[in-house]
């Protein structure tokens, strides 16, 4: 094609990406009455939310929030157009429309390579070029991940009021949490996902706290992937000169553990909005157990291209999160990464947060500094570094900047 007609197709194609989601705004996002004019002649506007179930935006945020019916329950009254509350920011919208025009893929391990060298080498060279890779033949049972999977669909699919005994106002403890979107009250725009998030303090606390419908799925899912787990952080450490995973580094690799089971359901215009914004994880390690749906994005290291990570059969997806990136001072990636709506079928994802124990301190082990080498993080106790995270809206990498020197 020559180069003119190449790059005419392509501003025709940004000028429509640019301008085509503004026109299925409400007024207040589209002051511009002009541009609105420009797309009614030739664009059905999608209908507002004042044609659809809820006269008043307020009213949204007390179904959804409030009540404790999630974007589920939004979504399960058959609303044709995205609340406000929902819409986000325009360049949010823009990133939308380019996530899969990149032929890049993340590195797919297969983990029962009887050169154990060759896999560690893999792994390492992943954690620093990518931040994200997924590992196949990872010896946990898949009928162990197809419960869990199950049994995630099983806890959405309970009654309001059942699910509602575990939301923040409900819980008879901090470590079991249904809420939906990220952090609502902080949020300028709320994304479109529930969850259950359960932290785990011990099996007695679990088989107490835990909702019945899930708990010994999502503990089978936790304990059989700990070999796994350990193994990953072996290589790892080892690429950083930690000799072994003894008592003191398994505390701070992998001192406390979350499962968190997620549930995105149809969105009735998800171009306009996200599954989950762009940022990275506050842990060591995320490993990640998605269906066949997909939706999730990674930012790519070396070309700033959001690249999609396909569903593959039984695997694992594994990130590196800001502990891990902290603790190897920067040579380990914690990668920026979102989740898209869907517009014609429900998601689940079911990820395990390993994590250090929240007192830890974390910052450049001495093993990577041992040689000299300049440290780029100061010292930061875990769970303030946790509080930072949780107390705003998703912003990308901003979160780590916390740890800098």
């Amino acid at each position: 094609m020559p180069y003119r007609l190449f790059a005419h197709s392509h501003l025709q194609n940004l000028l429509f990406y640019i301008l085509s989601p503004l026109c299925n705004l409400s007024p207040q996002h589209n002051p511009n009455p002009k541009l609105q004019r420009l797309f009614q002649v030739s664009t059905k506007m999608a209908p507002t939310l004042s044609t659809a179930n809820f006269a008043d935006p307020a009213e949204v945020t007390e179904f959804v929030v409030n009540k404790g019916n999630g974007v589920k329950g939004l979504s399960e009254t058959g609303i044709k157009a995205l609340p406000d509350q929902y819409i986000q920011p325009f360049e949010e919208r823009l990133i939308n429309k380019f996530v899969n025009e990149t032929d890049e893929a993340i590195p797919v391990i297969d983990m029962s390579d009887p050169n154990e060298n060759k896999v560690a080498e893999a792994i390492c060279d992943a954690a620093e070029k990518w931040g994200f890779f997924q590992v196949i033949n990872h010896g946990v049972p898949l009928d162990v991940l197809d419960n869990v999977k199950a049994a995630t669909h099983r806890f959405f699919n309970l009654p309001v009021e059942e699910k509602s005994r575990f939301t923040k106002e409900n819980s008879l403890t901090t470590n079991v949490r249904f809420g939906t979107s990220f952090s609502p009250r902080a949020e300028k725009a709320l994304e479109w996902k529930d969850y259950l998030s359960l932290f785990f303090v011990s099996e007695a606390e679990a088989e107490q706290f835990w909702p019945d419908v899930c708990k010994n799925e999502a503990l089978e899912y936790m304990n059989k992937s700990k070999t796994m787990v350990r193994k990953l952080l072996e290589y790892l450490g080892k690429n950083l000169n930690v000799k072994e995973l003894d008592e003191t580094k398994e505390s701070l690799f992998m001192g406390s553990i979350r499962v968190n089971l997620n549930y995105y359901p149809i969105c009735p215009n998800p171009d306009l909005t996200v599954g989950v914004g762009r940022h990275s994880d506050v842990s060591s390690l995320t490993i990640l157990l998605q269906d066949q749906i997909g939706g999730l994005h990674v930012r790519s290291l070396s070309s700033g291209n959001w690249v999609h990570v396909p569903p593959v059969p039984g695997s694992f997806v594994i990130n590196i999160g800001d502990a891990m990136q902290i603790l190897s001072n920067g040579r380990y990636k914690s990668v920026e990464h979102r989740v898209l709506a869907n517009g014609s079928n429900n998601r689940i994802s079911v990820p395990i947060f390993v994590n250090p124990k929240p007192e830890s301190v974390i910052g450049p082990l001495p093993e990577v500094i041992a040689n000299g080498e300049e440290p780029i993080y100061k010292d930061v106790v875990y769970s303030d570094y946790v509080r930072y995270f949780f107390k705003k809206a998703h912003d990308g990498k901003k979160t780590v900047d916390f740890a800098k020197i």
